[in-house]
C-alpha cells in the first residue's frame, strides 16, 4: 500500500468520534477527528508503510488489542472532505458546521476514503490520515421517520 495512494475502507467502525473539535487531554481545541478500527492484517500493512496506526489496549484479559487509525477532518487546508449522511430519506452533504451531528448519531455503516499526508519533523516521519470522502449511514428513530414523511407531503 504505497503512501501516496488514498485508501478505501468499507463497513468500518468509528471510535473516539470528535467531529465537534472539542478540546481535551488528547485533543487540541478545534481539531476534528475520529478513529477507525482496523483488521490486524491491514493494520500491520499500513504501519509498515508508515501510517500512524495505534493499538487500543484490551479492557480485560479475554479481549485482544485493537488496532486503529487516527483520522483527521480538516476543512481549512487543501481540498475539504466530502462527508455525506445517508438516511431513509436520502443523502445530505455535511458541512464544517453540521458534521458535528455525527458525534451522537446511531451509526449503522461507514464507507470511507482516507488520503495520506506524509510528514517529517525532528528526525521523525510518518503518514497522517485525512478524510477525503465518507458516507455515514445512520439509524433513524421512529419520530425522525414519522416527521420525515411530513416533509415529503
Amino acid at each position: 500500500m504505497p503512501a501516496n495512494d488514498s485508501v478505501v475502507m468499507e463497513g468500518v467502525r468509528l471510535i473516539f468520534r470528535n467531529f465537534t473539535g472539542r478540546g481535551g487531554p488528547f485533543n487540541q481545541e478545534g481539531a476534528k477527528n475520529f478513529g477507525v478500527v482496523l483488521p490486524e492484517d491491514i493494520a500491520e500493512a499500513m504501519a509498515a508503510d508508515g501510517w500512524n496506526v495505534k493499538v487500543l489496549d484490551p479492557r480485560d484479559e479475554e479481549e485482544t488489542p485493537t488496532p486503529w487509525l487516527p483520522v483527521k477532518v480538516r476543512y481549512d487546508v487543501g481540498r475539504p472532505p466530502k462527508i455525506t449522511l445517508v438516511t431513509d430519506r436520502g443523502k445530505t452533504t455535511l458541512t464544517e458546521d453540521t458534521v458535528e451531528t455525527l458525534d451522537w448519531a446511531d451509526i449503522v455503516n461507514v464507507d470511507l476514503i482516507v488520503r495520506p499526508y506524509p510528514w517529517e519533523k525532528g528526525g521523525r516521519s510518518g503518514i497522517t490520515a485525512y478524510v477525503q470522502s465518507m458516507y455515514v449511514t445512520i439509524e433513524e428513530d421512529a419520530l425522525e421517520r414519522k416527521y420525515a414523511e411530513m416533509d415529503q407531503q
